[in-house]
C-alpha cells in the first residue's frame, strides 16, 4: 500500500476517533481529493452527519465517542458506493498513529490530491492540442488551459498558498514539431502576400511574431519582412534577400536563395495577410498548449517538489500560451477578456496567519480560512475567426 493510502485511512481513522476534527478539515479537504472512492464515500458521509448535527460531533474532546458515529457513517457511506463495511471502518481506525494529527493527515491526502489533478488537465490540455492541430482550429486547446487555471487557482487557495506563477528551470519540451503541409503551404502563402503587399505589414507585425511560423526558414524571411518593415525600406525579393543574408540565415543553411526567391516571388500572390496571419498564429497557440502540456505534466511528476512550489511553476508554464492567445485575439480584433490585473498589495498579517494555521493545526475560533485569489495570472477566452477576403 502507498504512503497515500496509509495517508488517506489515517486522516479518515482520526474523523472516526474524534468526529470534532472535521472542524479543522471540513474548510479545505474535499471527498473528491480522496484517490479512493470508498474513502470518499466515508469522508462525505462523516460530512453529511456532521452537518445534520449528529451527537457526536458536538462532544468535547475527554468525552468517549459512541459507537453509534462509526456504524451511522458506515450506514451513509454505504448508500454512496459498494464495499463500505463495519470491518473495513475499524482497519480505518486501527491505521490511525495519533487521531491529534488528522491536519497533517489531511495535508498528505491534499498533496496526493494536487498532484493528480494538475496530471489530470496537463493530459487533457495536451489530448486538446492534438484534437485541434489537425483541424486547425484552438478552441479546445483554449478551454482546457483555462480549465487549468481554474484548478490551479483552487488548489493553491486550498493549499493556502499565494497562487502566482513562479519560474522554474525545466527547459522547453525537445519533441519536435511536426506541422502538415498545409500549415507551411499558408505560411509560404502569407509571406508571399506580405512581400507582394507590403503595406499589410503594419496590419500584423504587432500581434504575429516570427516564432508563430512552425517552419525555421520562413521565422527568418518574416524576420528579414519585419526589419525592412521597421526601418522603412522597400521590401522585394532582393531586400528581403540581403536582409536574410546579413542575419546569417543563408550561411547556417536555415535557408538558401533559391528558396527564399521562390518564397518572396509576389507575381501571382497578393491576398489577405491578416486571416493567414490568424491562422498561423492559431496553430502557434495550439503547438504551445501542446508543449505548455508536456512541462505541467513533467512538473506534476516531479514529487521533489512541494504543492505550492508546484502550483507556481504550472502557473508559470501556463504563461506563454496565455501571451499566443492575447495575441490572437489582438490580431481577431477582439476586446481583451479582463482588464490587466492591478498589482496585489501583500496579504495582511492577519491572513498570512490564518493560512498558516491552515496548514499546520487548528483554526481558532472565528478565524476565516485563507482567503482565496481572485486574480487569474493567465486568462483565455476563444477568439473569433476571419475569414479570407
Amino acid at each position: 500500500m502507498t504512503p497515500l493510502m496509509h495517508a488517506e485511512q489515517a486522516t479518515l481513522g482520526a474523523v472516526l476517533l474524534e468526529p470534532h476534527q472535521l472542524g479543522r478539515l471540513a474548510p479545505w479537504l474535499q471527498p473528491a481529493h480522496f484517490y479512493r472512492p470508498i474513502h470518499q464515500a466515508l469522508y462525505a458521509a462523516a460530512l453529511k452527519l456532521r452537518d445534520d448535527g449528529h451527537p457526536a460531533v458536538a462532544l468535547g474532546t475527554e468525552e468517549p465517542v459512541p459507537l453509534s458515529w462509526l456504524a451511522d457513517t458506515v450506514v451513509e457511506a454505504g448508500t454512496q458506493t459498494r464495499g463500505v463495511t463495519a470491518s473495513y471502518a475499524h482497519q480505518v481506525v486501527s491505521s490511525c498513529p495519533r487521531p491529534a494529527h488528522a491536519v497533517v493527515y489531511g495535508r498528505m491526502v491534499l498533496e496526493g490530491a494536487i498532484r493528480r489533478s494538475v496530471a489530470q488537465h496537463a493530459t487533457q490540455l495536451h489530448q486538446a492540442a492534438r484534437a485541434d492541430a489537425p483541424r486547425g482550429t484552438s478552441e479546445e486547446s483554449v478551454r482546457q488551459a483555462e480549465a487549468l487555471a481554474m484548478a490551479l487557482t483552487d488548489l493553491g487557495s486550498r493549499w493556502g498558498t499565494d497562487v502566482q506563477p513562479v519560474p522554474h528551470p525545466l527547459p522547453p519540451s525537445s519533441v519536435p514539431a511536426e506541422p502538415d503541409e498545409q500549415l507551411l503551404a499558408e505560411e509560404e502563402y502569407l509571406l508571399g502576400s506580405l512581400s507582394a503587399r507590403p503595406e499589410q505589414l503594419g496590419q500584423v507585425v504587432s500581434w504575429l511574431h516570427p516564432g508563430d511560423f512552425a517552419d525555421a526558414g520562413h521565422q527568418q524571411v518574416y524576420r528579414a519582412l519585419g526589419a525592412l518593415h521597421h526601418r522603412g525600406e522597400p521590401v522585394d525579393q532582393l531586400t528581403v534577400l540581403w536582409e536574410i543574408q546579413r542575419r546569417g540565415a543563408l550561411a547556417d543553411r536555415t535557408l538558401d536563395t533559391d528558396r527564399v526567391l521562390r518564397i518572396c516571388d509576389s507575381s501571382s500572390l497578393g491576398g489577405a495577410a491578416e486571416h493567414y496571419g490568424e491562422r498561423v498564429v492559431r496553430a502557434a497557440l495550439v503547438r504551445t498548449a501542446a508543449d505548455t502540456a508536456r512541462r505541467v505534466r513533467a512538473l506534476a511528476d516531479d514529487e521533489s517538489l512541494a504543492p505550492g512550489r508546484l502550483i507556481g511553476h504550472a502557473l508559470h508554464a501556463l504563461v506563454p500560451l496565455s501571451a499566443v492567445h492575447d495575441r490572437l485575439r489582438a490580431g481577431t480584433g477582439d476586446v481583451p477578456a479582463y482588464p490587466p490585473a492591478p498589482a496585489r498589495a501583500a496579504p495582511a498579517r492577519e491572513a498570512r496567519a490564518d493560512a498558516a494555521r491552515i496548514r499546520s493545526g487548528a483554526r481558532r475560533s472565528g478565524s476565516p480560512p485563507a482567503p482565496a485569489s481572485t486574480t487569474h495570472p493567465v486568462s483565455f477566452r476563444p477568439a473569433p475567426r476571419r475569414s479570407p477576403s
